[in-house]
């Protein structure tokens, strides 16, 4: 754990730090229409016309019924859009690759991905998707899932911050602000940052380099609809590939990685990622682009402060979030920092920490960083292999996931999943002491109790529902590379990922089969839609209630103690559900590893 990590940790804290006050600012006039922004003169025509063209009237408000289904019927249709476009991709235009259509089960798991702002990759991207794919059917919904989320964030606060309403705000209304407002003008400026360091964006053919020595690989054998092909014992059947050329991808890749990032989608151009040149390639950007994956969640705890007037409270949240953040980052540096544990066991020094599965020009702590901050956040963008990791680094990006991604979160999706656990933390308070429970001068009853504890065993649920089954099976068993409790960490993390809505993976996994892809999508589907049913129902129920006048026994909701209870709340909770299969999984192997056992 060197000086210059520790160095750059503060350094990013500082940024983080000086732009969630601006940002949250920002935000409090796009989601507030009756406010206006700098981009006014050029945009408010082009949302008048969208309104016309859509028959929405924008100063008609919706209740929580009203608000939710509109989400979710805008959600069915554009996925059923991408699905159709995935399938029929082979005829339509910018296909320079004459790339076929991908098949059943993996279109809909690529659907329901995007859909849900998850971007689980079961599909190389420069080896499957044509240009239009890539823009029309998956770039679409990294704008719209993101600002799907940060309207539902939207939501909940002003459900928070009225009294005696029965509406939310107006779902078109917050959609189209928060994309023409606020996700297109920063990608814009983002993405050109992006080309000047040195990302590509361009529409060329891929380029062919002939290698200097050929070379032979083993790889899996493919059907013609691009599925892997099994044997009878249920494994990929492999093959041996001589290589005589280098494939070099090329396409739109900046415009992609900028909302990928802002708007913690986290579906690469390139199947590797944030760990390829094209999509990461310089120190700077790298750092920017940690920074943009938590910008909007960040500035969305003051904008919870502000919009409900304690902003002491939008920053306790902000010190919730920040503190988790800082113990998952320590946790995985040290770890990586200090190597193999089976190294440690033979008194072999560690040179250099674990540099397996990641990329020199990052090294160890910006590693271990960017996949802390992906996985706090519901991004699931990655600059090094999480497979890769030593038990107890792979852990903090498996925790992250599976306590909700509330720690900044994704966008819109970490405020309303920490205010869950404030309502959770606010109603303990309120046993500890004997007194009906408040919330900013709002009762916390048994109905909202309920909800809050729902979005929770729903994600609970998907992850340890899907895993289990997973485990027992032939199907899940096949797609394993490793045994014992590393092969149930890769189980564990993708239904963890994919419920989670990250996409982050254990790339261990083969998970581009019919089981996997059907499953991992029921996940997704889950973990985004069945969690925001009862959230939503929360927010009807607190805007409806009335305040009461602070009195001397009500819990303020700002201040250390506040802060230390909501963080006993999140990690009591997430420890309950959870920690006995992780006790299988990750935290038995590092004990193993000291032990000398592989898998």
């Amino acid at each position: 754990m060197q000086t210059s990590g520790w160095l750059q940790l503060a350094a990013y804290i500082a940024a983080l730090l000086a732009i969630t006050k601006p940002m949250g600012l920002y935000l409090m006039r796009v989601l507030d229409a009756e406010r206006k922004t700098w981009l006014d003169p050029v945009l408010k025509p082009l949302e008048r016309v969208t309104y016309r063209v859509l028959g929405v009237k924008p100063d008609r408000e919706q209740d929580w019924k009203q608000y939710t289904l509109a989400m979710l019927l805008f959600s069915l249709v554009s996925c059923l859009f991408t699905y159709a476009i995935l399938r029929l991709q082979r005829y339509l235009p910018l296909n320079p690759q004459h790339f076929g259509p991908m098949s059943p089960d993996l279109a809909f798991n690529t659907a329901v991905s995007f859909t849900t702002n998850t971007n689980w990759q079961n599909y190389g991207g420069e080896s499957t998707l044509s240009y239009f794919s890539q823009m029309v059917g998956l770039t679409l919904h990294n704008f719209v899932s993101a600002a799907v989320g940060i309207a539902l964030a939207a939501a909940l606060v002003r459900g928070i911050a009225r009294h005696s309403a029965r509406t939310l705000g107006n779902f078109w209304v917050d959609l189209v602000r928060i994309t023409y407002y606020l996700l297109l003008p920063i990608c814009l400026g983002f993405a050109v940052f992006l080309v000047s360091q040195g990302m590509i964006q361009n529409f060329k053919p891929y380029t062919k380099a002939r290698l200097l020595r050929p070379y032979t690989v083993s790889v899996e054998k493919k059907a013609a609809n691009g599925a892997a092909l099994l044997g009878a014992d249920g494994k990929p059947v492999m093959e041996e590939q001589t290589i005589k050329e280098q494939t070099i991808a090329q396409g739109p890749v900046a415009s992609q990685v900028a909302i990928k990032m802002l708007g913690t989608n986290g579906g690469g151009f390139m199947n590797a990622n944030a760990a390829h040149p094209f999509e990461n390639p310089t120190p700077l950007s790298n750092l920017v682009q940690m920074l943009s994956i938590f910008v909007i969640g960040s500035g969305l705890t003051y904008y919870l402060g502000r919009t409900v007037k304690n902003q002491k409270h939008g920053w306790a949240v902000w010190s919730v979030m920040t503190t988790l953040f800082l113990a998952g980052v320590l946790l995985a540096w040290w770890a990586e920092a200090k190597g193999n544990p089976i190294h440690q066991r033979l008194g072999v020094a560690a040179a250099g920490g674990n540099m397996e599965g990641k990329e020199v020009r990052f090294g160890i702590f910006n590693s271990a960083l960017f996949a802390t901050i992906t996985t706090d956040a519901s991004c699931g963008a990655v600059n090094s292999m999480h497979d890769s990791f030593t038990p107890l680094g792979g852990f903090v990006p498996l925790f992250n996931i599976q306590l909700g991604e509330i720690i900044f979160g994704g966008v819109g999706a970490g405020l309303y999943g920490m205010i869950v656990f404030v309502v959770l933390a606010v109603f303990i308070a309120g046993l500890m002491v004997g007194r009906t429970p408040e919330y900013l001068g709002k009762k916390i009853l048994a109905y909202d109790v309920k909800m809050a504890m729902l979005a929770l065993l729903v994600l609970c649920f998907s992850i340890l529902g899907f895993a289990a089954w997973a485990a027992v099976s032939k199907w899940g068993l096949a797609g394993l590379n490793n045994a014992g409790p590393h092969g149930l960490s890769e189980i564990l993390y993708a239904f963890s990922s994919g419920a989670g809505n990250n996409g982050s993976a254990f790339a261990g996994l083969s998970g581009n089969t019919p089981w996997y892809n059907t499953t991992i999508g029921l996940s997704m589907l889950i973990g985004r839609f069945l969690m925001i049913i009862p959230i939503m129902a929360l927010a009807g129920s607190l805007g409806q209630k009335k305040v009461s006048p602070a009195s001397a026994g009500s819990f303020p909701v700002s201040g250390g103690t506040f802060v230390v209870l909501l963080l006993g709340t999140v990690l009591l909770i997430g420890a309950l559900n959870f920690l006995p299969v992780l006790a299988l999984g990750p935290i038995v192997e590092h004990f193993l590893m000291f032990q000398g056992k592989l898998f």
